[in-house]
């Protein structure tokens, strides 16, 4: 055990409840002395059946061994790897100095205490009766030498907690905080990829190849965003959950309260890409789409070139329908063997020092506050406004990964202006390229429209690096540049006036160009990292 707690504190005071709770939320084992004193007495012959009794068995105990029984009875439960012991409850110094001579600086003791001892009594009325019988009133308890003098515990306590002015969580969160268990704020465990154009990057592409490397996947944002993966040979969409589901098949797969689900698409999903359902967590708080919300935005698919998948409409809803109109996650019958309180589920992975992997979709360029309104999808796609859906704080960031490509694109349409790139025809891009004709039309992972393509917009660069303080540069799309960079596995072997691209690039935004991407092949990406998550621990198989 890494720390051994000692809780002292009045009958009543809470001393089981924060136990529990520290071990329900940080794993490890509570040694009741209670049973403690059962099991000894029951050797003897001794009834502890009322709680008279119980007092003073123990007060003959702590007379034979000077208090060492406690610390004997935390011992034999001192095996396992779990991070707490914690001992329920000390009621004298004796027993406590034992305790610091067997575990030294690994104890801690806590004492709890109740300012208004009223409010004990009324819990001690209202406690469940079981095995042993208890007094007929709080104040019998005190006739009690032990019982009567248990707050002078409080004097050589390491912690000392109220649990009257403060509710059983700020006792748990105090408690917590006091014990080391908290995971430092400023730890950098936190990866993000953001598109820093008008979306259809390859963000997807990039999340699958980095995803082996993290503990827990993260997406945000909703279902009109559609990401291609090729994993063993298939290709899959993910519309919902994180890009590299199968690319690493052990890691939590999360939903940030702030995204936006179709449970539909959802399950529909599941089924397709084979994954796993108990792997998938979403937070109780995600906005869920109806059908009215998808009928609302028909309109807008002819007006701005709109998916209309509802996630707008739903987003406006849930602003709307503080009324209590608006039902979440929580309240959805299908969704509830999914829902998980997603910001417990990466404090944990920050205290166990986990690298994470933050998903965005659609790109830069579709900021409703940062992009051109109205042609703009109806969230922030920064990578500010990814870590507010995520629930992550900035200081978590280690690296912000923009994803661009080497033609930017727009859903066909009336979907506005690509920056201020020439707009081009795919056949000149072919030509460019030496590819042959047909070769390289995109069509969109949703909606299935051919996409606008023009010439790469500089400025928009700028500009996207310096909103998403970019740390990296994914580049994607690299074999429009020249499909002899389909060949190339390696960054030398890139064309030169593609290694003078990203140069350019480099300059440009003042961040390296750690990934690029050749193709959508199984080794279409050439990693030039100087930066690493966790190191894989096996390749995943179609089985995994």
């Amino acid at each position: 055990m890494d720390i051994v707690v000692a809780l002292s504190g009045a009958i009543a005071v809470g001393k089981s409840t924060v136990a529990s709770k520290l071990v329900d939320r940080w794993g490890g084992t509570v040694v009741k002395t209670r049973d403690a004193l059962v099991d000894l007495a029951s050797k003897r012959g001794v009834d502890l059946s009322d709680r008279r009794a119980m007092q003073a068995f123990g007060d003959v105990l702590d007379r034979e061994t000077a208090g060492r029984w406690v610390s004997d009875a935390a011992h034999a439960h001192d095996t396992d790897d779990s991070r707490l012991l914690i001992v329920d409850a000390v009621r004298i110094r004796e027993q406590i100095d034992e305790l610091r001579v067997s575990f030294g600086r690994r104890l801690v003791h806590v004492h709890l205490v109740a300012a208004d001892r009223s409010v004990l009594a009324e819990r001690y009325r209202q406690r469940r009766r079981d095995s042993v019988a208890e007094l007929a009133s709080y104040e019998m308890l005190a006739e009690n030498s032990t019982e009567a003098n248990i707050d002078e515990l409080g004097k050589i306590a390491d912690v000392v907690l109220d649990t009257h002015r403060n509710t059983i969580e700020d006792i748990v969160i105090r408690c917590a905080a006091r014990l080391g268990l908290l995971p430092a704020l400023t730890a950098p465990l936190v990866d993000v990829v953001v598109g820093g154009q008008f979306g259809s990057e390859g963000k997807g592409n990039i999340a699958y190849h980095l995803a082996p490397e993290y503990g827990v996947l993260v997406r945000v944002g909703g279902p009109n965003a559609g990401h291609k993966v090729r994993h063993d040979g298939a290709v899959l969409t993910h519309r919902t959950l994180p890009s590299g589901s199968r690319a690493n098949p052990h890691a939590p797969l999360v939903v940030g309260p702030g995204a936006v689900v179709n449970p539909l698409v959802l399950l529909d999903e599941i089924a397709e890409t084979g994954v796993d359902p108990a792997r998938v967590k979403i937070d109780p708080q995600v906005m869920v789409i109806n059908q009215d919300d998808i009928d609302r935005e028909a309109g807008l698919v002819g007006a701005i070139a709109s998916t209309g998948q509802g996630v707008g409409a739903a987003a406006a809803r849930r602003i709307l329908g503080r009324d209590g109109s608006t039902k979440l996650a929580r309240d959805h019958p299908e969704l509830q063997p999914f829902l998980a309180e997603t910001g417990e589920l990466l404090n944990d992975a920050f205290a166990a020092g986990q690298y994470v992997l933050v998903e965005g979709t659609q790109g830069t360029g579709l900021s409703v506050f940062h992009g051109q309104y109205p042609h703009v999808t109806s969230r922030d796609t920064t990578i500010a406004g990814t870590l507010s859906e995520a629930g992550i704080g900035p200081r978590r960031v280690r690296r912000a990964i923009v994803t661009i490509r080497t033609y930017p694109i727009r859903v066909a349409g009336n979907s506005g202006d690509i920056g201020h790139g020439r707009e081009l025809q795919w056949s000149e891009i072919e030509q460019r390229s030496r590819h042959e004709a047909g070769d390289i039309q995109d069509v969109s992972s949703v909606t299935k429209r051919v996409r606008r393509v023009a010439e790469f917009d500089w400025d928009l660069l700028r500009r996207s690096a310096e909103l998403n303080s970019a740390t990296d540069i994914a580049l994607t799309f690299a074999d429009y540049l020249d499909r002899n960079n389909k060949n190339a596995y390696r960054y030398e072997q890139l064309t030169g006036a593609t290694i003078e691209f990203v140069e350019e690039v480099e300059s440009v935004t003042g961040a390296a160009v750690s990934l690029i991407a050749t193709s959508f092949l199984e080794r279409g990406i050439i990693d030039r990292r100087t930066w690493r998550g966790a190191r894989p621990t096996r390749r995943p198989t179609a089985e995994a």
